[in-house]
């Protein structure tokens, strides 16, 4: 192995670790506890290291979110293909979002309610962004009809996104929430 090989290795190791540290902490004790120099001491590298790599605490965020969008991507995938039929996908999909949501709060804050310097729903977002759309879109394409797909899918998107806001946020009661989310894979799926 080349010595330049090693260390883009390393770098690559080094961002790897930055990135996984910081959504562990967010998750721990949400985004406000993510500063570079909390992030420079778990690591044990100094702050110019840290930002050899990232310009700041906004591009590690912007990291966070892709890697989510990532696995968001794989897990609505492995739902919507599980199920044997169109109406089962989608209610798989909708559960599969809703499991996500609760299970990683802070990181679906960071994909969903902070504002990070991406590019969303332009053809410049970065792949699992689209990977992860693109997941409701497929999950609808059965269901879509005559209706305009991707604002179908938007509006999936955006019912799923709004049920879970609310309720984590309290202003919806968390045990009637299989309820809605069975309404509203029924109204699409109807």
């Amino acid at each position: 192995m080349s010595i330049q090989t090693r260390r883009e290795r390393e770098r690559a190791e080094r961002e790897r670790l930055i990135v996984t540290t910081a959504r562990e902490l967010a998750e721990s004790e949400g985004w406000d506890a993510v500063t570079t120099r909390r992030l420079a001491a778990e690591i044990e590298y100094s702050q110019p290291v840290l930002y050899s790599h990232f310009k700041g605490k906004d591009a590690i965020m912007a990291a966070v979110v892709v890697e989510g969008f990532a696995d968001m991507a794989a897990e609505l995938r492995a739902a919507r293909t599980a199920a044997p039929d169109p109406r089962q996908a989608l209610a798989a999909v909708g559960a599969a979002y809703a499991a996500f949501a609760e299970r990683r709060p802070a990181l679906y804050d960071a994909m969903f309610t902070h504002a990070v310097d991406l590019p969303f729903a332009t053809p410049e977002a970065p792949p699992a962004l689209k990977a992860a759309f693109g997941e409701l879109l497929e999950v609808v394409r059965p269901l879509a009809g005559d209706d305009d797909l991707p604002a179908l899918a938007e509006t999936f998107w955006s019912g799923l996104h709004g049920l879970m806001t609310l309720m984590r946020s309290g202003r919806l009661r968390r045990e009637d929430h299989d309820k809605r989310l069975a309404i509203l894979i029924g109204r699409f799926s109807g």
